[in-house]
């Protein structure tokens, strides 16, 4: 499944990138790395973009640049 997938509130953690050029390695570097825990903490009413919670902040990114990372759910929040 892909970060673009995920639901509001689902944990998941990073698996794999399925790209490293452009906006994807700004990403990286920002902090959605291989093993990074992420959660989907807002979506925009037309569902894009989507707030991420990584490494202790919130990061704003599109659905499409979110298709570039697979993930692996953990659980839902509470």
């Amino acid at each position: 499944m892909t970060l673009a997938e995920l639901e509001l509130g689902v944990r998941a953690k990073v698996v794999r990138v399925l790209e490293h050029r452009g906006i994807v390695l700004r990403l990286m570097e920002m902090g959605l790395t291989p093993g990074a825990a992420v959660s989907v903490q807002k979506v925009a009413p037309l569902g894009d973009p989507m707030e991420l919670l990584v490494r202790g902040y919130r990061l704003s990114i599109r659905r499409n640049e979110a298709r570039h990372f697979e993930v692996e759910p953990a659980e839902r929040a509470s």
